[in-house]
């Protein structure tokens, strides 16, 4: 069963866009695997959620190709991590975009709920989602920080998408 309304065959390419990165589940769990939570405890600890609709959200965003499964060993148990692919990497402006209009006009409901995207070179927060709007470089995962107050007292790095080769073959099955 879809999860709404399939919006992949509309012309309007806001529409397609929205029909992956519209959903709200979808999107923060997009938010804690660029956090390095790529675990599916780690990310329904984080954004309590139930197990279903995380399985789903994580199914869906593997199939839409922004997210890829890595095994990794649990004691003896193989288990599946999350890991950005470069289609995932890509949604980093569209994040920023979410989270710079968030802080520029919604009030937070505490003080410490407050959330900044960094360039990294920089050390400064950016009002662009996609270029420093200081120093005008390109942001990426790789030289961005998000600064959650809830999270740290400093920015963290995000995580960036694994070598093609280091993520898994399409055609192969997944544990």
């Amino acid at each position: 069963m879809p999860l709404r309304s399939d919006w992949s065959e509309r012309t309007c390419s806001l529409a397609r866009g929205l029909d992956i990165l519209g959903d709200p589940w979808g999107s923060l769990v997009l938010r804690e695997v660029f956090f390095g939570n790529g675990r599916f405890d780690a990310i329904k600890t984080r954004l309590q959620i139930a197990d279903n609709v995380l399985s789903k959200r994580l199914t869906w965003l593997v199939e839409a190709g922004l997210l890829a499964q890595r095994p990794y060993l649990d004691g003896a148990r193989t288990r599946q991590e999350y890991v950005l692919t470069p289609k995932g990497e890509d949604a980093l402006p569209v994040l920023n975009a979410i989270i710079i209009w968030s802080e520029k006009h919604l009030d937070a409901p505490t003080d410490n709920a407050h959330m900044r995207v960094i360039h990294n070179r920089c050390g400064l927060p950016t009002a662009s989602a996609d270029t420093c709007s200081h120093c005008g470089s390109r942001l990426t995962a790789a030289n961005t920080s998000w600064h959650s107050l809830t999270r740290s007292e400093h920015p963290l790095a995000l995580a960036t998408a694994p070598a093609t080769r280091d993520l898994p073959n399409e055609s192969e099955p997944s544990a």
